[in-house]
Protein backbone atom coordinates (compact mmCIF):
# COMPACT_ATOMS: atom_id res chain seq x y z
CA UNK A 1 0.00 0.00 0.00
CA UNK A 2 1.27 3.48 -0.96
CA UNK A 3 -0.43 6.36 0.83
CA UNK A 4 -0.84 10.07 0.22
CA UNK A 5 -2.08 12.18 3.13
CA UNK A 6 -3.93 15.27 1.93
CA UNK A 7 -5.21 17.97 4.27
CA UNK A 8 -8.15 20.06 3.11
CA UNK A 9 -9.10 17.05 0.98
CA UNK A 10 -12.66 18.23 0.27
CA UNK A 11 -11.51 21.66 -0.86
CA UNK A 12 -10.63 22.70 -4.37
CA UNK A 13 -6.95 21.70 -4.40
CA UNK A 14 -7.23 18.83 -1.95
CA UNK A 15 -10.02 17.12 -3.86
CA UNK A 16 -8.26 17.51 -7.21
CA UNK A 17 -5.12 16.05 -5.64
CA UNK A 18 -7.06 13.17 -4.10
CA UNK A 19 -8.56 12.19 -7.44
CA UNK A 20 -5.23 12.53 -9.25
CA UNK A 21 -3.09 10.49 -6.89
CA UNK A 22 -5.79 7.84 -6.39
CA UNK A 23 -5.79 7.59 -10.18
CA UNK A 24 -2.09 6.80 -10.00
CA UNK A 25 -2.90 3.81 -7.77
CA UNK A 26 -2.23 5.41 -4.39
CA UNK A 27 -4.49 5.18 -1.37
CA UNK A 28 -5.53 8.64 -0.21
CA UNK A 29 -6.15 9.62 3.40
CA UNK A 30 -8.04 12.89 3.40
CA UNK A 31 -8.11 15.15 6.47
CA UNK A 32 -10.93 17.71 6.36
CA UNK A 33 -13.46 18.93 8.95
CA UNK A 34 -15.38 21.34 6.68
CA UNK A 35 -14.00 24.48 8.31
CA UNK A 36 -14.92 26.29 5.11
CA UNK A 37 -18.52 26.17 6.33
CA UNK A 38 -17.42 27.75 9.63
CA UNK A 39 -15.58 30.53 7.80
CA UNK A 40 -18.09 31.33 5.06
CA UNK A 41 -21.45 29.73 5.88
CA UNK A 42 -23.47 26.86 4.48
CA UNK A 43 -23.12 27.88 0.83
CA UNK A 44 -19.37 27.30 1.07
CA UNK A 45 -19.59 23.88 2.71
CA UNK A 46 -17.41 21.21 1.11
CA UNK A 47 -19.61 18.30 2.20
CA UNK A 48 -20.83 17.80 -1.38
CA UNK A 49 -17.27 17.41 -2.59
CA UNK A 50 -16.33 14.96 0.16
CA UNK A 51 -19.35 12.82 -0.73
CA UNK A 52 -18.40 12.98 -4.39
CA UNK A 53 -14.86 11.83 -3.57
CA UNK A 54 -16.11 8.93 -1.45
CA UNK A 55 -18.42 7.81 -4.24
CA UNK A 56 -15.88 8.18 -7.05
CA UNK A 57 -12.78 6.83 -5.31
CA UNK A 58 -14.38 4.14 -3.15
CA UNK A 59 -11.88 2.18 -1.09
CA UNK A 60 -9.02 4.28 -2.47
CA UNK A 61 -10.18 7.14 -0.24
CA UNK A 62 -10.33 7.23 3.58
CA UNK A 63 -11.78 10.37 5.16
CA UNK A 64 -10.61 11.66 8.55
CA UNK A 65 -12.72 14.37 10.19
CA UNK A 66 -9.97 16.12 12.14
CA UNK A 67 -8.74 19.66 12.81
CA UNK A 68 -5.18 20.29 11.62
CA UNK A 69 -4.51 22.21 14.85
CA UNK A 70 -5.15 19.06 16.88
CA UNK A 71 -1.65 17.60 17.21
CA UNK A 72 -2.86 14.40 18.86
CA UNK A 73 -5.36 13.66 16.11
CA UNK A 74 -2.90 14.46 13.33
CA UNK A 75 -0.16 12.36 14.89
CA UNK A 76 -2.54 9.41 15.18
CA UNK A 77 -3.16 9.57 11.44
CA UNK A 78 0.55 9.75 10.64
CA UNK A 79 1.37 6.98 13.10
CA UNK A 80 -1.22 4.75 11.42
CA UNK A 81 0.01 5.28 7.86
CA UNK A 82 3.60 6.46 8.33
CA UNK A 83 5.20 3.22 7.15
CA UNK A 84 3.32 3.37 3.86
CA UNK A 85 3.38 7.13 3.40
CA UNK A 86 4.76 8.43 0.09
CA UNK A 87 3.45 11.99 -0.10
CA UNK A 88 1.97 14.79 2.03
CA UNK A 89 -0.02 17.63 0.49
CA UNK A 90 -1.01 20.35 2.93
CA UNK A 91 -3.89 22.28 1.36
CA UNK A 92 -6.00 23.02 4.45
CA UNK A 93 -6.20 26.71 5.36
CA UNK A 94 -8.25 29.74 6.26
CA UNK A 95 -8.05 31.20 2.73
CA UNK A 96 -9.58 34.69 2.86
CA UNK A 97 -7.68 37.89 3.63
CA UNK A 98 -11.02 39.64 4.23
CA UNK A 99 -12.24 37.04 6.74
CA UNK A 100 -8.90 36.92 8.60
CA UNK A 101 -9.35 40.44 9.97
CA UNK A 102 -12.55 39.35 11.74
CA UNK A 103 -10.72 36.71 13.81
CA UNK A 104 -6.91 37.00 13.62
CA UNK A 105 -6.35 34.31 16.27
CA UNK A 106 -8.41 31.73 14.39
CA UNK A 107 -6.72 32.68 11.14
CA UNK A 108 -3.20 32.38 12.58
CA UNK A 109 -3.77 29.15 14.48
CA UNK A 110 -5.25 27.46 11.40
CA UNK A 111 -2.71 28.74 8.88
CA UNK A 112 0.50 28.93 10.93
CA UNK A 113 0.03 26.56 13.87
CA UNK A 114 -1.86 24.01 11.78
CA UNK A 115 0.92 23.94 9.21
CA UNK A 116 3.52 23.41 11.94
CA UNK A 117 1.50 20.50 13.35
CA UNK A 118 1.37 18.77 9.96
CA UNK A 119 5.05 19.48 9.26
CA UNK A 120 6.16 18.08 12.60
CA UNK A 121 3.98 14.98 12.23
CA UNK A 122 5.61 14.38 8.84
CA UNK A 123 9.11 14.88 10.28
CA UNK A 124 8.39 12.55 13.18
CA UNK A 125 6.86 9.70 11.21
CA UNK A 126 8.02 10.00 7.57
CA UNK A 127 10.72 12.67 7.18
CA UNK A 128 11.84 11.42 3.77
CA UNK A 129 8.52 11.93 1.94
CA UNK A 130 7.81 14.98 -0.27
CA UNK A 131 5.83 17.70 1.53
CA UNK A 132 3.87 20.10 -0.68
CA UNK A 133 2.35 23.29 0.71
CA UNK A 134 -0.18 25.60 -0.93
CA UNK A 135 0.90 29.11 -0.03
CA UNK A 136 -0.29 32.38 -1.61
CA UNK A 137 0.94 35.43 -3.47
CA UNK A 138 -0.37 37.46 -0.50
CA UNK A 139 2.99 36.75 1.17
CA UNK A 140 4.29 39.62 -0.99
CA UNK A 141 1.77 41.99 0.60
CA UNK A 142 0.93 45.07 -1.45
CA UNK A 143 4.45 45.42 -2.89
CA UNK A 144 3.12 44.55 -6.39
CA UNK A 145 1.06 47.76 -6.24
CA UNK A 146 4.30 49.77 -6.36
CA UNK A 147 5.13 48.43 -9.80
CA UNK A 148 4.86 50.87 -12.75
CA UNK A 149 1.32 50.10 -13.88
CA UNK A 150 -0.52 51.49 -16.90
CA UNK A 151 -4.31 51.85 -17.07
CA UNK A 152 -5.83 50.43 -20.25
CA UNK A 153 -9.47 50.27 -21.38
CA UNK A 154 -10.35 47.05 -19.52
CA UNK A 155 -7.31 46.25 -17.38
CA UNK A 156 -4.21 47.46 -15.63
CA UNK A 157 -0.93 46.37 -17.17
CA UNK A 158 2.72 46.65 -16.19
CA UNK A 159 5.20 48.79 -18.08
CA UNK A 160 6.42 46.39 -20.81
CA UNK A 161 10.03 47.47 -20.16
CA UNK A 162 9.94 46.36 -16.49
CA UNK A 163 11.81 43.24 -15.37
CA UNK A 164 8.49 41.72 -14.22
CA UNK A 165 6.74 42.28 -17.55
CA UNK A 166 6.56 38.53 -18.04
CA UNK A 167 5.28 38.00 -14.51
CA UNK A 168 6.39 38.44 -10.90
CA UNK A 169 9.30 36.27 -9.81
CA UNK A 170 10.14 34.78 -6.43
CA UNK A 171 12.82 37.45 -5.90
CA UNK A 172 10.21 40.09 -5.00
CA UNK A 173 10.67 41.11 -1.35
CA UNK A 174 8.13 40.04 1.25
CA UNK A 175 9.32 42.71 3.74
CA UNK A 176 8.17 46.27 4.52
CA UNK A 177 4.72 45.84 3.04
CA UNK A 178 1.04 45.61 4.04
CA UNK A 179 0.30 41.90 4.01
CA UNK A 180 -3.21 41.73 5.51
CA UNK A 181 -3.69 39.49 8.53
CA UNK A 182 -4.15 36.51 6.23
CA UNK A 183 -0.95 37.29 4.36
CA UNK A 184 0.98 37.42 7.64
CA UNK A 185 -0.29 34.03 8.82
CA UNK A 186 0.59 32.49 5.45
CA UNK A 187 4.06 34.06 5.56
CA UNK A 188 4.66 32.28 8.88
CA UNK A 189 3.57 28.95 7.41
CA UNK A 190 5.44 29.54 4.15
CA UNK A 191 8.74 30.28 5.92
CA UNK A 192 8.36 27.30 8.25
CA UNK A 193 7.84 24.91 5.32
CA UNK A 194 10.99 26.31 3.72
CA UNK A 195 12.87 25.93 7.00
CA UNK A 196 11.90 22.28 7.40
CA UNK A 197 13.44 21.78 3.99
CA UNK A 198 16.61 23.77 4.57
CA UNK A 199 17.22 23.06 8.28
CA UNK A 200 15.94 19.48 8.58
CA UNK A 201 16.66 18.45 5.00
CA UNK A 202 13.08 17.48 4.27
CA UNK A 203 11.87 17.55 0.67
CA UNK A 204 9.50 20.49 0.86
CA UNK A 205 7.98 22.78 -1.76
CA UNK A 206 6.02 26.01 -1.31
CA UNK A 207 3.65 26.91 -4.13
CA UNK A 208 2.69 30.59 -3.89
CA UNK A 209 -0.59 30.57 -5.75
CA UNK A 210 -2.33 33.40 -7.53
CA UNK A 211 -6.02 32.61 -7.97
CA UNK A 212 -6.52 28.85 -7.72
CA UNK A 213 -9.76 27.84 -9.38
CA UNK A 214 -11.77 25.10 -11.03
CA UNK A 215 -15.14 23.30 -11.00
CA UNK A 216 -14.54 21.80 -7.54
CA UNK A 217 -14.43 25.21 -5.87
CA UNK A 218 -17.15 26.00 -3.31
CA UNK A 219 -16.97 29.67 -4.20
CA UNK A 220 -18.26 32.35 -1.85
CA UNK A 221 -18.15 36.14 -1.60
CA UNK A 222 -14.92 36.19 0.41
CA UNK A 223 -13.04 33.47 -1.47
CA UNK A 224 -13.21 31.79 -4.84
CA UNK A 225 -13.18 34.59 -7.41
CA UNK A 226 -14.13 32.87 -10.69
CA UNK A 227 -16.37 30.17 -9.20
CA UNK A 228 -18.35 32.70 -7.18
CA UNK A 229 -18.55 35.14 -10.08
CA UNK A 230 -19.99 32.46 -12.36
CA UNK A 231 -22.41 31.32 -9.68
CA UNK A 232 -23.69 34.88 -9.19
CA UNK A 233 -24.11 35.25 -12.95
CA UNK A 234 -26.08 32.01 -13.20
CA UNK A 235 -28.19 32.59 -10.09
CA UNK A 236 -28.90 36.30 -10.53
CA UNK A 237 -27.14 37.06 -7.25
CA UNK A 238 -25.92 40.67 -6.85
CA UNK A 239 -22.14 41.03 -7.04
CA UNK A 240 -19.96 43.94 -5.91
CA UNK A 241 -16.74 44.92 -7.67
CA UNK A 242 -14.33 46.61 -5.23
CA UNK A 243 -12.07 49.38 -6.48
CA UNK A 244 -9.47 49.97 -9.21
CA UNK A 245 -12.18 50.57 -11.81
CA UNK A 246 -12.80 46.83 -12.04
CA UNK A 247 -9.57 46.62 -14.01
CA UNK A 248 -7.53 44.70 -11.42
CA UNK A 249 -5.78 41.71 -13.00
CA UNK A 250 -5.31 38.18 -11.67
CA UNK A 251 -3.74 35.14 -13.19
CA UNK A 252 -5.91 32.08 -12.63
CA UNK A 253 -4.69 28.49 -12.59
CA UNK A 254 -7.02 25.51 -12.92
CA UNK A 255 -6.70 23.04 -10.06
CA UNK A 256 -5.76 20.28 -12.52
CA UNK A 257 -2.83 22.34 -13.82
CA UNK A 258 -1.64 22.94 -10.26
CA UNK A 259 -1.92 19.25 -9.35
CA UNK A 260 0.14 18.47 -12.43
CA UNK A 261 2.85 20.65 -10.81
CA UNK A 262 2.51 18.67 -7.59
CA UNK A 263 2.85 15.43 -9.52
CA UNK A 264 6.06 16.64 -11.16
CA UNK A 265 7.53 17.57 -7.78
CA UNK A 266 6.43 14.24 -6.29
CA UNK A 267 8.35 12.35 -8.97
CA UNK A 268 11.51 14.45 -8.56
CA UNK A 269 11.39 16.22 -5.17
CA UNK A 270 13.78 18.94 -4.03
CA UNK A 271 14.38 20.61 -0.63
CA UNK A 272 13.15 24.01 0.52
CA UNK A 273 11.84 25.13 -2.88
CA UNK A 274 9.58 28.14 -3.51
CA UNK A 275 7.56 28.62 -6.67
CA UNK A 276 5.22 31.40 -7.77
CA UNK A 277 2.40 29.51 -9.40
CA UNK A 278 -0.57 30.78 -11.36
CA UNK A 279 -1.91 31.09 -14.87
CA UNK A 280 0.95 33.38 -15.88
CA UNK A 281 0.67 35.18 -19.18
CA UNK A 282 -1.31 32.20 -20.54
CA UNK A 283 -4.35 32.47 -18.24
CA UNK A 284 -5.19 35.83 -16.68
CA UNK A 285 -7.99 38.40 -16.73
CA UNK A 286 -9.23 41.62 -15.22
CA UNK A 287 -12.47 41.79 -13.28
CA UNK A 288 -14.18 43.46 -16.25
CA UNK A 289 -12.90 40.75 -18.59
CA UNK A 290 -14.02 37.98 -16.22
CA UNK A 291 -17.54 39.44 -15.97
CA UNK A 292 -17.81 39.64 -19.75
CA UNK A 293 -16.67 36.02 -20.09
CA UNK A 294 -19.15 34.78 -17.46
CA UNK A 295 -22.00 36.62 -19.15
CA UNK A 296 -21.06 35.18 -22.53
CA UNK A 297 -20.85 31.60 -21.25
CA UNK A 298 -23.96 31.73 -19.03
CA UNK A 299 -25.99 33.64 -21.58
CA UNK A 300 -27.19 36.24 -19.10
CA UNK A 301 -26.01 39.47 -17.52
CA UNK A 302 -24.46 39.71 -14.07
CA UNK A 303 -26.27 41.96 -11.60
CA UNK A 304 -23.26 43.89 -10.35
CA UNK A 305 -22.45 47.20 -8.71
CA UNK A 306 -19.18 49.04 -8.20
CA UNK A 307 -17.61 50.31 -4.97
CA UNK A 308 -14.77 52.82 -5.10
CA UNK A 309 -13.29 51.29 -1.91
CA UNK A 310 -10.80 48.54 -2.71
CA UNK A 311 -10.11 45.70 -0.30
CA UNK A 312 -7.21 46.33 2.07
CA UNK A 313 -3.93 45.01 0.66
CA UNK A 314 -5.59 43.92 -2.59
CA UNK A 315 -3.36 43.62 -5.63
CA UNK A 316 -3.98 45.86 -8.63
CA UNK A 317 -2.04 43.55 -10.95
CA UNK A 318 -0.72 40.07 -10.37
CA UNK A 319 0.67 37.73 -12.97
CA UNK A 320 3.08 34.98 -11.90
CA UNK A 321 6.39 34.30 -13.59
CA UNK A 322 6.48 30.50 -13.93
CA UNK A 323 10.04 30.27 -15.24
CA UNK A 324 11.60 28.87 -12.06
CA UNK A 325 9.24 25.89 -11.89
CA UNK A 326 9.45 25.35 -15.64
CA UNK A 327 13.25 25.28 -15.46
CA UNK A 328 13.11 22.57 -12.79
CA UNK A 329 10.31 20.60 -14.46
CA UNK A 330 10.38 21.27 -18.22
CA UNK A 331 7.80 18.58 -18.94
CA UNK A 332 5.00 20.62 -17.33
CA UNK A 333 2.82 23.15 -19.13
CA UNK A 334 -0.48 24.94 -18.55
CA UNK A 335 -3.53 23.45 -20.23
CA UNK A 336 -6.46 25.67 -19.15
CA UNK A 337 -7.16 29.21 -20.36
CA UNK A 338 -9.61 31.60 -18.65
CA UNK A 339 -12.42 30.64 -21.04
CA UNK A 340 -11.70 26.96 -20.57
CA UNK A 341 -11.76 27.32 -16.79
CA UNK A 342 -15.03 29.28 -16.77
CA UNK A 343 -16.77 26.92 -19.18
CA UNK A 344 -15.86 23.94 -17.02
CA UNK A 345 -17.02 25.69 -13.85
CA UNK A 346 -20.34 26.46 -15.55
CA UNK A 347 -20.92 23.02 -17.04
CA UNK A 348 -19.94 21.14 -13.89
CA UNK A 349 -22.04 23.21 -11.47
CA UNK A 350 -25.03 24.78 -13.23
CA UNK A 351 -27.36 21.86 -12.53
CA UNK A 352 -26.34 21.65 -8.87
CA UNK A 353 -26.70 25.41 -8.40
CA UNK A 354 -30.15 25.62 -9.96
CA UNK A 355 -31.74 22.25 -9.06
CA UNK A 356 -33.26 23.33 -5.75
CA UNK A 357 -33.21 27.09 -6.12
CA UNK A 358 -35.38 29.47 -8.07
CA UNK A 359 -33.05 31.47 -10.28
CA UNK A 360 -33.65 35.22 -10.36
CA UNK A 361 -34.51 36.58 -13.79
Amino acid sequence: MTVAIITGSAGLIGSEAAAHFAGLGMDVVGIDNDMRRVFFGDEASTTWKRQELEMQLGTRYTHVNADIRDANAINRVFATYGGDLALVIHAAAQPSHDWAASDPIMDFTVNANGTLVVLEATRKHSPEVPFIFTSTNKVYGDTPNRLPLIELEKRWEIDPKHTYAGGIREDMSIDNTLHSVFGASKVAADIMVQEYGRYFGMRTAVFRGGCLTGPGHSGTALHGFLAYLMRCTVMGTPYTVFGYGGKQVRDNIHSADLIACFSEFFRAPRSGEVYNMGGGRFSNCSMIEAIEACERIAGRELDHTYSEVNRVGDHIWWISDLARFESHYPGWKLEYSIDGILREIYEHNVERWTSNTKVKV
